[in-house]
């Protein structure tokens, strides 16, 4: 092994391959079915995986360009968040209105932790820094408002009646959705409240053994790792309040009672 932590060699082929049959046929043999879903994610993400590390040979070497991929990063979790909050086709009526308001809490919450992090100096300037801070806070937010945009459309289901209740009793609209979902909202924050109690004592993030790995000593894997939780956390967090008030105000979901 050279340099990188992992050689695109035949061997790496072999593993991924092994490790794609044996993820398909747990889904197939389990009887959940998930055997074909597997299969299309894991050519979906080899295809991707190589297409952008060939792009981000350019790319990182342009703070503009580098800045544009970032937007690009955005819009398509935009639509991937979309698509899994209302589960509508992205051609469906009303679209527009609805990727502009899952763009609005990711890039929410993912930008004022990329400012104050690049801002500060605590991670340089450059594209091979920017795009993947950008992206895994990206990445965190768009889980979040996944999270939480689905899981307000199943209470408002289930709950509805408790809302028109509360709007009969002369609440606001937003203060009735909010008084019976906010504590749904919360639960969206459970994965990265549970990765940052645990870690270092039930798991040892990508963060944290990449710089390992690279050649980095423990004390600055430890930093780097940290870096990323907090700034996880922080951007989760306010993906999940952005979710909630566009909620509560009917920007979000269609079917909010007024």
């Amino acid at each position: 092994m050279g340099s990188s932590v992992v050689d695109p060699d035949l061997r790496l082929t072999v593993v991924l391959l092994v490790l794609t049959a044996l993820a398909a046929a747990a889904g197939r043999f389990s009887g959940l079915g998930e055997e074909r879903p597997i299969l299309v994610a894991a050519v979906r993400a080899t295809v991707q995986l190589a297409v952008v590390s060939t792009v981000l040979l350019a790319v990182v070497e342009s703070l503009l360009l580098s800045a544009a991929f970032v937007l690009l990063m955005t819009g398509i979790a935009a639509i991937t968040a979309a698509g899994r909050v209302t589960g509508r086709p992205l051609r469906s009526p009303g679209a527009r209105d609805r990727l502009l308001a899952t763009a609005l809490p990711i890039a929410g919450g993912a930008a004022p932790v990329v400012l104050l992090v690049l801002g500060s100096g605590t991670v340089p300037f450059r594209g091979e820094a920017v795009i993947p801070i950008a992206g895994i806070l990206i990445g965190g937010a768009m889980t979040a408002t996944s999270l939480a945009g689905r899981r307000l459309n199943e209470e408002l289901e289930s709950r509805r009646g408790e809302v028109e209740a509360a709007l009969a009793l002369g609440l606001l609209q937003r203060d009735a959705v909010l008084l019976v979902l906010r504590t749904a909202a919360a639960s969206a924050l459970i994965p990265p409240l549970d990765q940052t109690r645990t870690v270092g004592l039930v798991t040892l993030p990508g963060a944290f053994v990449g710089v390992l790995l690279g050649g980095g000593t423990p004390l600055e894997a430890g930093a780097a790792q940290l870096l990323v939780l907090l700034g996880l956390l922080a951007a989760e967090m306010l993906a999940i309040w952005a979710v909630t008030e566009l909620v509560g105000r009917g920007a979000l979901l269609e079917r909010v009672p007024r």
